[in-house]
């Protein structure tokens, strides 16, 4: 008779140990409190420059909101989804998202979503769609140009961007084909099946299903008129990376476009962050993403 030890391979030739090392974020840069505060102050800066921007209830079967930044007639929107492994974050702390975007004339939303272990990643899932319906349904009244929207996230946003994609959602929720523009996907988390062996499914409690149904990498449209936008930061662990190479590669591989954008000086959490930096290389290639759907 065997049994299960920490020093078992698991995933990819990886046990637990190796596996918890490579998918702990906090642990991957010197100071996580550092790297927090500054989520808080550069939110808080961006806030004080974008007065007036409007709170709205998204979801009336959870009542959760998003915040909606530099609304202006004929602007495109862009729908933020914060990071902090499905159990952390808030739209308050991710306000640094609308910094770059919205200097070139793009509105964007930030979202909250119900954090887990109260909810699992399919409820998750449905409220992030959720965000994306009441843009569509909505943002006109606001004056948004809403015939395409475009998202983006880091890390476990990063994932429920990649759920954003995924083939076949829109149609059920009554939306057009296509309605998803640019999708840039930061440092996600898009197979799930290494995070049922590790730290993180003592909050998750992911089950087959929850794998099989929410994993990013199984969903892939053929012929998405969505460009992805992919990057992690050369800082992070092997893991992010390469979970990041490895979708950009698949949604390549099923016709689609995509852009892979190298962010070799960036961490696990200031990738994200760059986006309060209006010449930032990701505000850059997410407008760029943007222009094309206009035309396409």
């Amino acid at each position: 008779m065997s049994f299960a030890t920490d020093a078992m391979p698991l995933y990819r030739g990886m046990d637990a140990a190796t596996l918890d090392r490579e998918y702990n974020a906090r642990a991957s840069v010197p100071s996580y409190a550092v790297e927090a505060a500054a989520y808080v102050r550069e939110s808080a800066r961006v806030q004080q420059e974008l007065p007036g921007f409007e709170t709205v209830v998204y979801d009336e079967r959870s009542g959760e909101k998003l915040d909606l930044y530099d609304v202006a007639p004929g602007r495109p929107v862009f729908l933020w989804v914060h990071g902090g492994y499905w159990r952390g974050g808030s739209r308050h702390d991710n306000a640094f998202a609308a910094g770059g975007l919205t200097q070139h004339g793009v509105s964007v939303a930030v979202m909250d979503y119900t954090l887990a272990p109260a909810v699992g990643i399919a409820e998750i899932v449905r409220q992030v769609r959720a965000a994306v319906v009441w843009l569509a349904r909505h943002g006109a009244e606001r004056g948004l140009d809403v015939s395409r929207i475009h998202v983006g996230g880091s890390s476990a946003g990063g994932h429920l961007t990649g759920m954003l994609v995924a083939e076949g959602w829109t149609r059920e929720a009554g939306l057009p084909d296509g309605i998803i523009g640019a999708a840039l996907a930061l440092s996600g988390l898009h197979d799930l099946e290494p995070l049922q062996h590790m730290h993180v499914n003592e909050w998750m409690r992911f089950s087959p299903e929850d794998i099989a149904q929410c994993s990013p990498e199984r969903w892939i449209p053929r012929g998405s008129r969505t460009q992805l936008i992919a990057s992690a930061g050369g800082l992070e662990t092997s893991e992010f990376q390469r979970q990041t190479v490895d979708f950009a590669q698949r949604w390549k591989d099923a016709g689609n476009a995509v852009a892979l954008i190298d962010m070799p000086r960036h961490n696990h959490f200031d990738i994200a962050r760059s986006l309060c930096e209006p010449d930032g290389a990701l505000v850059g290639a997410v407008l760029r993403a943007i222009k094309a759907s206009r035309g396409a």
